[in-house]
């Protein structure tokens, strides 16, 4: 009977760390070093995260290569639905959600944030021949508006009073949002200042498309989000201060013209 004992108990302390294992006590940082990748949860728009050349290229793209370089990890692009990004990433389908993500105080309860390393804000974009046309609430009775479900786009859309008469649709992303307004079946949209520099006007598929300067709607930061808790998120601030330092982001930001948006 105390061979039996003794063979069960045996068995209980070898079933330990399998158990353990399996339960995932590692720390987040701990398993995406062990599996040896960073699953990024990205859409595609510009200049952010966009093929070229049948090449996946953008600001985010080359930051994120670059943290991943100091991390000793290999970068993983992963498109997803922006609508259910928070889904994905905790049941770790990503590891993290680095596409131009506006910090909120909803997603700061929600999730573990990056320090802030972009300004951005929320403008209006419409068909050139039509800048000047809106002004105030009344002229946009019926005006056609769409944004990226939701993004910060959205909530400008939906919360503004300025839009209380318009009739607001979501689409998917920022770039169906564009599209829409291109193709007339919108008036216009409301999305990042930094996709707008990226994406439309001279030298891009959208010539006919500008910003109305008469508006813009709030000063926004960028960040990337991790798992609530993740102490992936201080690993990643520390790689970003280095690449301040050494001028690489920078110059990566340069590249894309998003050098003054950058906080440095």
């Amino acid at each position: 009977m105390k061979k039996v004992i003794a063979i069960l108990l045996l068995a209980v302390v070898i079933a330990l760390p399998l158990v353990s294992c399996a339960n995932g006590t590692d720390s987040d940082a701990e398993y995406v070093e062990k599996k040896g990748t960073l699953i990024i949860g990205i859409t595609y728009f510009e200049p952010m995260n966009y093929i070229e050349n049948g090449e996946l290229t953008g600001f985010e793209t080359e930051f994120a290569k670059e943290v991943c370089k100091i991390l000793g990890v290999t970068p993983k692009f992963q498109e997803i639905n922006w609508e259910t990004k928070e889904i994905e990433l905790k049941g770790k389908t990503i590891d993290c959600i680095w596409n131009g993500l506006t910090i909120t105080d909803d997603r700061k309860e929600a999730m573990s944030i990056s320090n802030a390393y972009m300004k951005n804000k929320q403008v209006l974009v419409m068909k050139k021949d039509k800048i000047g046309t809106y002004t105030d609430a009344a002229s946009f009775k019926d005006v056609k508006i769409v944004a990226e479900v939701e993004s910060a786009g959205e909530a400008v859309a939906t919360k503004n009073d300025l839009f209380k008469n318009a009739n607001y649709t979501a689409v998917n992303s920022m770039k169906d949002a564009v599209m829409e307004v291109a193709a007339g079946t919108a008036d216009a949209c409301i999305i990042d200042y930094i996709t707008a520099l990226g994406m439309i006007g001279e030298g891009t598929s959208f010539e006919g498309l500008a910003v109305d300067k008469n508006f813009a709607f709030g000063e926004e930061e960028y960040g990337i989000a991790f798992r609530k808790g993740s102490d992936l998120t201080a690993k990643v601030n520390a790689a970003i201060e280095e690449l301040k330092k050494n001028g690489k982001l920078e110059e990566i930001a340069n590249k894309y013209k998003l050098g003054e948006q950058l906080i440095k």
